[in-house]
């Protein structure tokens, strides 16, 4: 029996080209946003607990009303 061959011709194609693009899962995008809104929140609640310590090392008592109002978001439960 003959053995057959089989040739390949490759013609460039001149549309419009297509580029796939993976999706990332929904529970990967869920967790990281978790993980950077608690690294945010906990960056941002020790630099308000960094600022009232310190008005009240140099005795600024508007500045620690001012600061302790905006703490409160952080601790209500």
């Amino acid at each position: 029996m003959k053995q057959q061959k089989l040739v390949y011709r490759f013609y460039r194609y001149d549309g419009k080209t297509l580029h796939a693009k993976r999706e990332i899962p929904f529970e990967l995008k869920l967790s990281s946003r978790l993980i950077l809104d608690e690294i945010c929140f906990n960056w941002n609640k020790n630099v308000l607990e960094s600022a009232i310590n310190s008005s009240i090392d140099k005795g600024d008592k508007e500045a620690f009303i001012q600061l302790s109002e905006a703490y409160k978001h952080f601790i209500w439960e």
